[in-house]
């Protein structure tokens, strides 16, 4: 499942706070002074504004997944990230980190827009480049906070998909 980014998510709050705290237009009319005015309601109009934010759309799913969604990969080599380590990359969106060592795993987040991986560990998005992946291969190039980290990994055939997915 992928979710609202903040970036559409402050555009989209900022133009409902906007819309809610529009002062109505001065009441004109043949009222007396003493008497309190009444006015129409003012017209909605029936075409957003031209430079109005665009209304955030709903999550795309993930239909047109990458190649490496929905499976299990081993890490077989890399300079940071343990051999045996596997990544399995759900149809949802959520990423499930396994240890070789049998603690507890990890969860993140991935996305795959306009032919992009990010992947989100412990709140922090990250990109992710997508060295080469086929049947049998996935490289990722990862830029994250501590630097790039280059992970090799081999799909995983005799590992279930956490959840059952």
């Amino acid at each position: 499942m992928r979710t609202l980014t903040s970036t559409g998510l402050c555009i989209a709050l900022a133009a409902l706070m906007a819309a809610c705290s529009a002062d109505p237009p001065p009441a004109q009319g043949d009222s007396a002074p003493n008497e309190p005015a009444t006015a129409a309601p003012p017209a909605v109009p029936a075409t957003p504004a031209p430079d109005a934010a665009p209304a955030p759309s709903a999550p795309a799913p993930v239909a047109a997944a990458p190649a490496f969604a929905g499976k299990v990969w081993r890490v077989v080599e890399s300079g940071g990230v343990a051999a045996g380590t596997r990544y399995a990359f759900l149809p949802d969106g959520a990423l499930v980190i396994t240890a070789p060592d049998g603690s507890p795993p990890g969860y993140g987040k991935w996305t795959w827009a306009n032919g992009k991986l990010t992947i989100e560990e412990e709140g922090i998005a990250y990109p992710t480049d997508v060295v080469r992946v086929d049947a049998e291969r996935l490289e990722l190039r990862s830029h994250n906070p501590g630097g790039t980290l280059d992970i090799k990994l081999a799909f995983d055939a005799a590992a279930e998909l956490p959840g059952g997915q």
